[in-house]
């Protein structure tokens, strides 16, 4: 039986407020709401197994007296087919908070915060930065549920073909670990992510370095000439004195530095372990950021970025260097230099390997002992890089190069 209308268009643009709410009823359970504020609201009554309901159907005059009764028959409709309109409409709006935040951007910012808390920052910026780069412009709106292997594997191929082997190997571990927490969110049921094979093999070049005295003199010979930037300059000539990890080195921050007792403290929210580590400087280093303190001093970064004084340096800005250098990727890394300093020292055998180690912040093996080792072997490890310094200092000059094992003699 067909619904008999009672509102017009004049009727419903013509109700006033009052100073109580009253309703206008136009047949078929609609009414329109009319509040003391001038408000007009649409509403539809029903019923649903003998237990009366109530369904907004809109604002009028956004929703106008013909819409509100084409609502109200689609809601008759659903009724008439077993659904209730109520449930029908909380079903679709979850579905549609579900779809948006079920695409891999969303599923990999929600396992991206979940897990950067225990990540040092340098690590964070650098995983953010290969999705951002690499992955969300290709995949980043598509639901986590449509991705399949063959699509995962393009976006992989063009990290392979921009000519990074490591990168598209780190992009396919950050897939593999977002797909897995999809799982475990309950918006997926199987990890599309191709299996690391597909890939190129990772080689020794990722951390490509130079260790024979000859070349390492050459290599530093070619820092002190480099002419580019100061800030890059000073990045590179410190590189191989502190041999810290290269995160750590471009986000250093002033505030940790304390020259007049030549010591770099890097907060655990910085290191790869989540320690507290301790860099002493050499008379060399103190020198070096005493100049460079004159330059970027006034800011929080000692090697800002060159866009923004709010950033530290890119990540890829010491290899681009090496490599404008001539030092290829299989010749020489950023993190090279660690290598480089690990190598030559333990050549020496003037130092321990646990000081050497302490020194490269490697993890303790003993778990309780690393927590509180943050100074361990200090007054040796003073010694040792003041050692290192002059040693790299007597390599950088011209004919002069003589073997490691002459010069522990000395």
């Amino acid at each position: 039986m067909a619904t008999k209308d009672k509102l017009s268009s004049v009727s419903v643009e013509a109700a006033k407020p009052r100073k109580k709410p009253y309703k206008l009823s136009d047949g078929g359970g609609l009414y329109l709401l009319v509040n003391p504020d001038g408000s007009r609201w649409w509403r539809l009554k029903y019923r649903v197994d003998g237990r009366e309901k109530l369904l907004s159907l809109g604002i009028y005059p956004a929703k106008s007296l013909k819409a509100a009764r084409k609502a109200r028959e689609d809601a008759k409709e659903q009724l008439a087919a077993g659904i209730d309109p109520s449930e029908q409409r909380k079903s679709d709006k979850a579905n549609r908070l579900a779809a948006r935040n079920s695409t891999f951007k969303s599923v990999a910012m929600e396992w991206f915060t979940s897990r950067s808390t225990k990540w040092a920052n340098s690590n964070s910026e650098k995983i953010l930065g290969r999705l951002e780069n690499h992955v969300f412009p290709e995949i980043g709106s598509d639901p986590v549920s449509g991705l399949s292997g063959p699509r995962l594997l393009e976006v992989l191929r063009k990290v392979q073909e921009a000519g990074s082997v490591d990168t598209a190997h780190r992009v396919r571990q950050y897939m593999n670990a977002i797909f897995r927490y999809a799982i475990q969110t309950h918006r997926l049921q199987a990890n599309p992510t191709p299996h690391s094979e597909v890939l190129p093999p990772l080689t020794s070049e990722r951390f490509a370095s130079i260790t024979d005295p000859k070349g390492v003199g050459a290599l530093l010979r070619a820092v002190r000439a480099y002419p580019g930037g100061p800030v890059t300059l000073t990045a590179l000539k410190l590189a191989p004195l502190l041999f810290v990890r290269p995160g750590e080195l471009r986000a250093a921050e002033w505030a940790e530095f304390d020259l007049d007792a030549a010591e770099w403290v890097i907060p655990p929210v910085r290191m790869k372990k989540r320690r507290q580590h301790i860099v002493p400087l050499s008379t060399q280093a103190v020198v070096i950021l005493r100049e460079l303190y004159r330059l970027t001093g006034s800011g929080r970064y000692v090697f800002p970025s060159e866009r923004s004084p709010r950033r530290p340096m890119s990540e890829n800005t010491l290899n681009t260097a090496l490599r404008s250098m001539g030092y290829t990727r299989e010749q020489m890394t950023a993190h090279g230099f660690r290598h480089m300093a690990s190598t030559l020292l333990h050549e020496s055998r003037k130092w321990r390997s646990e000081v050497i180690e302490r020194q490269l912040a490697h993890a303790d093996r003993n778990a309780i002992r690393a927590v509180y080792n943050a100074a361990e072997y200090l007054p040796e490890r003073v010694e040792m890089m003041q050692w290192w310094a002059d040693r790299l200092d007597t390599l950088a000059k011209a004919n002069n190069v003589v073997s490691i094992n002459a010069a522990k003699k000395g």
